[in-house]
């Protein structure tokens, strides 16, 4: 290793004596490219979107999107390996940090065994995306999404412009496009997630070094020369939240542009999600417009959905994408589609997790549908590829659920209100937790139907809806018919100016969630 001493002084790449053969492979992988400027550096595909602002807010969300209401999603990847959580190719560098010290206790310094040697440790050995792809549709997913790279600067891909990535080593297996193909076959709408954007300065940790004895001053090994293309060349470029979380490096942006764009012409995705704003200004712009473009040329048209976030740094605009809402919801009824994006434990699994269980995840999903938004769940996968007890239980209590209860969440959209009851969930990223009662009823409308999904069971057995109380202004017109899903037989209601009374029967007692089916003229 290089002490931090030896590069006092003296350019980056003199100091740690990078070989040509390095060198010529950094120049490769683009390290060493001019600002990208010129079209022939951010080629597009011919088609009706131009990476502008005015041109990119003309996009329409597809229907397939809006109908699909919940997608499962495998953020999954080497970072599972210690079986410590998120972000860990990243605090495994800071001294201090729950990941430095189960680094050093279990795999060494950082400076003699650093996340490059992690990587060959994923072997994805009980990885069967055909039998998880059976689960995941059973539990109620209409689309997939698949990991593509997250800020590890890992590629899960037979990527064209990188070496580390999956089919070359760990799993030596192209996961993107297991993922893809299981999916297809059992026709969900499939997804790529791509967390790139940020790795550059998300990894400056790797090429800092221990204040402390006895490796005081020695170099973590993403000082390296020789893996420069995985840690990055060395900057002073530091990420401090998010407002730096995207580099101003025009070297790094091309990357970036080439490899995400080799995701999509090779596996062709449904969704892209990017995790922040739209990256780099132009060059992120340009690349949706190939991603909308290239998909009307094989759909005929334009049935792609790409997220990004109103969170930190990047461009946000919300009639370009489909905005993504980490681990949150809205407040109301949003007039444009919307996603949440969340996870039933740690977005990389941990021992000792907390996890949610389906009674969450079920009145999570129908506050988040009656207000014009879909729900993405990771489903936590051990590092071999194998499902956790609590994540088995979850599908297992989700495909119950929905077995009887879909109809009131697929292809649904939002009634006049979402809802009505004393809980609310708070508006905005890493909010989403509520303790949501039997008073809490949340309103989808399909098909000239209204559907009541109450979150609780009425002590009494007896379910009261203000808002559709005789003479109301939101539901002017007639209650004929109250069923509850699963079920033929018409329940027993009362309408009053004080509210609607349906007497539930002692059979839903017990449920996460009852879904309940109004018919009516002008109700829905």
């Amino acid at each position: 290793m290089v002490s931090r001493r030896s590069l006092l002084g003296a350019p980056f790449w003199a100091a740690v004596g990078m070989n040509a053969a390095a060198q010529a492979h950094q120049d490769r992988a683009g390290q060493g490219s001019p600002a990208p400027t010129a079209a022939d550096q951010l080629p597009i595909a011919s088609g009706p979107f131009q990476p502008s602002v005015e041109s990119l807010k003309t996009y329409q969300t597809p229907a397939w999107f809006r109908d699909a209401k919940f997608g499962i999603w495998a953020h999954w990847g080497p970072q599972a390996v210690p079986r410590s959580g998120d972000w860990y190719a990243r605090f495994m560098y800071v001294p201090g940090h729950p990941h430095y010290a189960h680094h050093v206790k279990h795999y060494g310094h950082p400076s003699e065994f650093g996340y490059k040697d992690i990587i060959p440790l994923w072997k994805a050995e009980k990885f069967d995306p055909e039998a998880l792809m059976d689960r995941y549709v059973a539990a109620g997913a209409k689309y997939f999404v698949s990991m593509g790279v997250h800020h590890d600067n890992f590629d899960l891909w037979n990527s064209r412009h990188h070496r580390w990535n999956a089919l070359a080593m760990g799993p030596k297996r192209d996961i993107v496009g297991a993922w893809r193909d299981a999916a297809r076959r059992r026709g969900l709408r499939f997804g790529v997630s791509e967390h790139l954007g940020a790795s550059h300065n998300w990894f400056w940790p790797s090429h800092q070094y221990d204040q402390f004895w006895p490796k005081l001053g020695v170099d973590y090994d993403g000082a390296d020369a020789r893996y420069a293309d995985l840690y990055h060349p060395k900057h002073d470029e530091p990420y401090k939240g998010h407002e730096t979380w995207y580099t101003t490096s025009p070297a790094f942006h091309q990357i970036w542009f080439n490899r995400v764009r080799d995701l999509i012409d090779n596996y062709e995705p449904d969704l892209l999600y990017s995790d922040g704003g739209i990256p780099f200004g132009e060059v992120g712009r340009s690349l949706i417009a190939h991603y909308y473009n290239s998909n009307i040329a094989k759909q005929g048209r334009l049935e792609a959905v790409y997220n990004c976030k109103a969170l930190g740094s990047g461009e946000f605009y919300p009639e370009a994408c489909v905005q993504d809402v980490e681990r949150g919801v809205m407040s109301g009824i949003n007039p444009r589609p919307w996603q949440t994006d969340t996870s039933n434990g740690d977005w990389f699994f941990a021992d000792d997790d907390k996890y949610k269980t389906a009674p969450d995840v079920i009145r999570m999903l129908a506050d988040i549908v009656s207000k014009n938004g879909n729900m993405l769940l990771n489903v936590a996968l051990y590092p071999d590829g194998s499902l956790p007890l609590e994540s088995q239980t979850l599908l297992s209590d989700l495909a119950q659920w929905m077995g009887t209860n879909a109809e009131a969440i697929h292809g649904t959209r939002p009634w006049a209100v979402h809802g009505e009851g004393p809980t609310e969930t708070a508006s905005g990223a890493f909010n989403e937790s509520a303790a949501y009662t039997a008073e809490d009823v949340r309103f989808t409308a399909k098909d000239g139907a209204l559907y009541a999904i109450v979150m609780g069971w009425p002590r009494d057995g007896v379910l009261r809806i203000q808002t559709l109380a005789e003479e109301s202004a939101l539901a002017p017109g007639s209650i004929e018919r109250v069923e509850a899903l699963g079920s033929a037989e018409s329940l027993s209601f009362e309408r009053s100016r004080k509210g609607l009374e349906i007497r539930l029967p002692d059979g839903l007692a017990g449920q996460a969630a009852i879904a309940l089916k109004l018919r009516g003229q002008g109700l829905a």
